[in-house]
């Protein structure tokens, strides 16, 4: 969300990468924060290094015991490869909140797997990811003093994707607006499938309306938030996967 958010999350992610022994990547938003200037409050190193102790990988090469390591796995070891990926994967989301309590301590920053706002009451719910979200906050201030009832998820983690989390978070929530600055070619917004995926073996669950908008580093405008909220709270159901807002005609 901002540059802050961005440096802690380097190192949460190396000290993630580290424990579970699985890449990490770190997105954020290119232009926004890639190319912007704002003051951030850099670690002491004592700090840093007290977090992210020195590295010991766990296979490494020896000189004195000499083997050879490929980059292929064949066919008699792929599948195994693949499922002791996956197990080290479901350690991630334990991991994650056991490392960024320890991040909080040294640090005082804390960011979640997601973080909810106003959703306790909320009937309709936008879920956003990046820098977007700021612009969201401002647009929830405004709406809640006009009356309406609406809330904010914050995806933060991806993979594993939070699902009990998110059901949780949305469990109350009469529609769900997910607002996905990509787009997966021949089916639609990315988050919006992950959610809808989340969601439907849920009883009662919300119906998910999926909204494309700011490739490419377009602005994600207060105004175009605030139409994709007007147009989740007046269509019954959704009509489509996605539905594009902000396209120039």
């Amino acid at each position: 969300e901002d540059g802050q958010e961005v440096l802690d999350t380097t190192l949460l992610a190396f000290r993630l990468a580290e424990t579970v022994n699985l890449p990490v990547m770190v997105i954020l938003d290119a232009f926004f924060l890639s190319h912007t200037y704002e003051p951030v409050d850099v670690p002491d190193q004592q700090d840093a290094d007290r977090f992210l102790p020195p590295y010991s990988p766990r296979i490494q090469l020896d000189t004195k015991n000499p083997f050879a390591m490929s980059q292929m796995a064949p066919p008699p070891v792929y599948m195994e490869m693949r499922r002791n990926i996956q197990a080290a994967m479901e350690c991630v989301s334990a991991c994650f909140d056991r490392i960024e309590k320890e991040f909080e301590s040294v640090f005082g920053r804390k960011y979640g797997q997601l973080e909810t706002v106003a959703c306790d009451d909320a009937e309709i719910i936008l879920i956003v990811t990046g820098t977007a979200a700021s612009t969201c906050r401002h647009v929830l201030a405004e709406l809640r003093a006009q009356g309406e009832k609406v809330g904010i998820l914050k995806l933060k983690m991806f993979r594993p994707f939070p699902k009990d989390l998110i059901r949780q978070a949305l469990c109350k929530a009469k529609k769900v607006a997910v607002i996905d600055r990509n787009f997966s070619f021949g089916a639609s917004g990315i988050f919006a499938q992950e959610v809808r995926a989340a969601l439907c073996n849920q009883p009662n669950h919300p119906p998910v309306f999926g909204y494309i908008t700011g490739l490419g580093g377009r602005d994600v405008t207060p105004e175009i938030l605030k139409q994709i909220y007007y147009l989740a709270k007046e269509t019954p159901e959704p009509i489509e996967e996605s539905v594009w807002v902000g396209l120039r005609e």
